[in-house]
């Protein structure tokens, strides 16, 4: 969430077309940035078909007069069959946590979720349950006060 504040978006990587560089399983964290400022050589995060599916490649060539950049991943031996037009781009990796993704993906997802949420529970439990206990024995091993009232009064 406070990557989000700060502007970026988290993607985790599903493919090794970008091995060495971004290896399955790491997280990016991907910054919105103007398009003008993308240059041949830079890795951009974009929307790669109508289903919505996000890729990351390295831009080997910009066409301005048809808004749009050529990429290849780094891995692959061809470039994308593809262009990525202007408005499809996402914005470029800032930096990335090697191996999170795993962490991430199951955490949002079933069953992941569930276990995760199962031990959240039981550590909030283990927090509050010694004070539970130590406030039970203090009401046990605390004196009991006499009703009587002492002769004297009045």
């Amino acid at each position: 969430m406070g990557t989000r504040l700060m502007g970026y978006k988290v993607f985790t990587v599903i493919s090794g077309s970008m091995a060495p560089i971004y290896n399955v399983g790491d997280l990016i964290y991907v910054k919105e940035v103007d398009v003008d400022t993308i240059e041949i050589g830079d890795p951009i995060t974009f929307v790669l078909n109508e289903n919505l599916v996000v890729a990351t490649h390295t831009v080997i060539d910009i066409d301005k007069e048809n808004s749009c950049f050529y990429t290849k991943g780094e891995a692959n031996e061809i470039p994308d069959a593809t262009p990525v037009h202007f408005n499809n781009v996402i914005g470029v990796p800032q930096f990335k946590i090697a191996k999170l993704g795993y962490v991430s993906d199951f955490i949002q997802n079933p069953p992941g979720t569930y276990i995760t949420i199962g031990v959240a529970v039981v550590l909030i439990i283990l927090v509050f349950l010694p004070d539970a206990f130590n406030k039970k024995k203090e009401e046990e091993t605390a004196p009991v006060e006499s009703d009587k009232k002492e002769d004297g009064e009045g």
